[in-house]
């Protein structure tokens, strides 16, 4: 089950006004969907929302929802901070059950830039995917995907298919989408030129 536990209310006033309310009283105003149940207003405190999205483990994770003595466990798909404050404004919940599939974005991150021959040489890593759809269970969900870098040179590319996924995770994409690629620059290029020449002199 996961660490995080958001200790909600439900809300009596939704829409605009109800929302502005519940900010005003100090909480994050939000909606449980998801299951065979009604969508459900609820509100969390805002010290405690916030406590809960600086670990990093918030946000397209299971959670554990409690309000009174129930609890359920829940996925955040949707944070919206404010623009101005950059404060939480308002959050979406899923109702999920820990064995159950799921697909969720999960970002990508690389690593070892440094042991990239071609980045070494001037290229330039291109990023076309930052996050990745997956499938697994909702206890299973990964903090992130991991891409080694070591060894690829100007022209490689990164593909779904070669990512090194945890065990019961799957790629939900085309195997043949390019997430990363290694391209020259034009400095690159202009150098590279020019070493040209002077070795013809």
């Amino acid at each position: 089950m996961a660490d995080i536990i958001l200790n909600v209310e439900v809300r009596e006033r939704t829409g605009t006004g109800g929302a502005r309310d519940t900010r005003r009283d100090g909480k994050v105003p939000g909606v449980l969907y998801g299951g065979a149940k009604d969508p459900v207003a609820i509100a969390v405190k805002s010290n405690e929302f916030r406590k809960a999205l600086h670990t990093g483990k918030l946000l397209g994770h299971m959670v554990t929802l409690k309000y009174g003595d129930e609890t359920q466990p829940v996925i955040a798909k949707a944070i919206d901070m404010h623009p101005v404050t950059d404060e939480p404004w308002h959050f979406d919940l899923y109702r999920v059950d820990a064995d159950q599939q799921i697909k969720i974005e999960v970002p990508v991150h690389f690593a070892n830039q440094e042991a990239s021959p071609g980045l070494k040489r001037g290229g330039t890593l291109g990023v076309m995917l930052h996050t990745v759809l997956v499938a697994c269970h909702a206890d299973s969900i990964p903090e992130e995907i991991m891409v080694d870098l070591t060894g690829l040179e100007i022209g490689d590319a990164v593909r779904v298919s070669d990512l090194k996924l945890p065990a019961k995770v799957e790629a939900a994409l085309d195997a043949g989408v390019v997430v990363a690629s290694i391209t020259m620059t034009r400095a690159g290029v202009g150098d590279a030129d020019a070493g040209a020449e002077g070795g013809e002199a």
